[in-house]
């Protein structure tokens, strides 16, 4: 039977891999992005109402079934503390919705869904900074990071019984947009240096892992988190 997926943020980067990475599968992808266009579905993760309408969008696309829900999407803006309280507080909040509150959304929807049709999978995409933590600018995206890594190991072990599977891929930098940005901001070579394999991730190795987890992973695997990060975090 073939294998109905959402991916969200795929019209980029990491997402835009993953989508590619199951073009030789026997599956039906449904990928999002702000602002849509190609077949992606449009919507603002930062509206709760076209979060849960991304939902039923794609289950109307996929003729009422979702098999795997994979949370991509999310935004990488800074928050230094010498801004005003209130900008501060809004990039904080913008932050954790996109990137937490989105994803816990549509995994609710998602389990809601599973638990009536015999099981499904979760992968979100997460980020090394869940472990590490991040820059002093950007300590709203280490937390929302670890939120989903927290709520990846515990929608493992609540929903197990009722054949619903749960992972996460923590990400170093990645050759993305918000990377490339991020690391001539950061000295570029100083901050590779901290990287023993001596390079970033390319999108496609984090696609390579979330197609594993996706279709292939073994059930017992439920609850794990694989690093891919040169080496520049082990745990």
């Amino acid at each position: 039977m073939t294998t109905h997926i959402l991916a969200t943020g795929t019209s980029r980067g990491i997402g835009a891999a993953i989508a590619g990475a199951f073009a030789s599968d026997d599956v039906r992808l449904v990928g999002h992005s702000t602002k849509g266009g190609n077949s992606d579905i449009a919507a603002d993760l930062s509206d709760a109402d076209a979060t849960r309408a991304l939902w039923w969008d794609a289950m109307a696309r996929l003729d009422g079934r979702i098999d795997i829900l994979i949370n991509n999407a999310g935004i990488f803006e800074a928050a230094p503390i010498d801004q005003t309280d209130d900008d501060w507080l809004a990039a904080w909040e913008r932050t954790m919705r996109i990137n937490l509150t989105a994803a816990a959304e549509l995994s609710r929807l998602a389990l809601l869904h599973f638990r009536q049709n015999n099981g499904g999978r979760i992968v979100n995409v997460a980020s090394r900074a869940a472990y590490r933590g991040d820059s002093p600018a950007h300590w709203h995206y280490a937390a929302s990071k670890a939120g989903m890594v927290a709520m990846t190991k515990s929608i493992a072990r609540g929903y197990a019984r009722d054949n619903i599977l749960a992972f996460a891929v923590c990400p170093g930098f990645t050759m993305t947009g918000m990377a490339d940005d991020y690391l001539a901001s950061r000295g570029g070579e100083a901050l590779l240096a901290d990287i023993p394999l001596g390079r970033v991730a390319e999108p496609a190795e984090v696609a390579v892992a979330v197609r594993f987890l996706a279709l292939e992973a073994p059930a017992s695997m439920t609850g794990a988190v694989l690093d891919i990060n040169g080496a520049s975090y082990v745990r």
